[in-house]
């Protein structure tokens, strides 16, 4: 239970898309701490004991719902919010699939996947991948944003200028985002929470996981902001750092290319070094490894790296 917070929004309050037009689960004043109980990005469906079965009947009208929204009052277009993401309630069950046609090797992996995972929710140690893989964990939200300016409903899949579905990894406990205003209250939504993602969440899916969000909302005033930014409070790896990595490459003059080629090689070291099936090495690149462009600068080829670290299998 959050004693600081003035509200909690329950996870049955939720949306799907945003819409300037959705009328507001809850009014604000700036500075106040709301308790959001979010959904996974099933929206429920898939939870512990849930098989390939469960995910061939998958409904996609209700994927990635978000908590909200939240009406600030005084925010107006021009203007900034300051979210300050204060603690995350795990759950300790999370899943992650392939889902065919979706991620970024979707034309070599055309077969549905699915791992449940199971990990301590007290103490976040690192959670089981088959024999041998230990993934070091560090929730965040996926999907945290506010409502656009264009009138209608615009799908949730896609991140946009006002936030939406980042997934950066590291909007994680401690950091302060801040988010442009387009619309009257701003109609802060957040859901979509993750266990542990990689940087680039290649195969399209994290360890997704149902979590409560603590946050406070602040309001900076003709911001004038372009796109998001935030702050870190301080090292975003030291988790992963500490044995260091292996590291392939994808080297030519297009970066989707090279970012394809450096995740197809490590996909293939992984399964002659650690004897993981393709689809299985896939998944784990997916929550725990790192896209980097290396080098962009020397015309005409560019260098994109995969770093996968080396604590999950020492």
């Amino acid at each position: 239970m959050c004693v600081a917070c003035t509200h909690t929004i329950h996870r049955a309050k939720h949306h799907f898309g945003w819409n300037r037009d959705f009328e507001p689960t809850l009014i604000a004043k700036p500075g106040e701490t709301i308790h959001f109980e979010c959904l996974d990005s099933s929206g429920g469906q898939l939870r512990a004991g849930s098989t390939l079965e469960t995910l061939a009947k998958l409904d996609f009208n209700r994927i990635n719902p978000v908590t909200g929204p939240v009406y600030v009052e005084g925010a107006a277009p021009g203007d900034a919010l300051k979210v300050t993401i204060r603690r995350f309630v795990p759950s300790g069950v999370g899943w992650t699939a392939n889902i065919p046609g979706f991620g970024l090797l979707a034309d070599q992996f055309s077969e549905p996947a699915l791992h449940m995972w199971s990990y301590e929710a007290s103490t976040m140690a690192p959670a089981l991948y088959g024999p041998g893989g230990r993934v070091p964990l560090k929730p965040f939200a996926g999907t945290i944003g506010v409502a656009p300016a264009e009138p209608g409903l615009h799908s949730v899949v896609p991140p946009r200028r006002v936030g939406g579905n980042l997934d950066i990894r590291d909007l994680t406990s401690g950091v302060t985002l801040y988010l442009p205003v387009e619309v009257e209250g701003a109609l802060f939504s957040i859901g979509d929470t993750h266990a542990a993602q990689g940087d680039g969440e290649v195969c399209g899916t994290a360890i997704e996981s149902q979590m409560e969000v603590e946050a406070t909302i602040e309001l900076v005033k003709d911001a004038r902001l372009a796109s998001p930014r935030f702050t870190t409070p301080g090292p975003v790896t030291r988790h992963l750092d500490a044995a260091g990595y292996e590291v392939t490459t994808g080297i030519g003059p297009d970066l989707m290319t090279g970012a394809r080629e450096s995740l197809m090689r490590m996909i293939d070291l992984l399964g002659a070094e650690h004897g993981l099936s393709p689809v299985d090495a896939y998944l784990l690149c997916s929550v725990c490894g790192d896209l980097r462009i290396s080098e962009i600068v020397d015309a005409p080829n560019w260098v994109v790296s995969f770093y996968f670290p080396r604590i999950v299998f020492s």
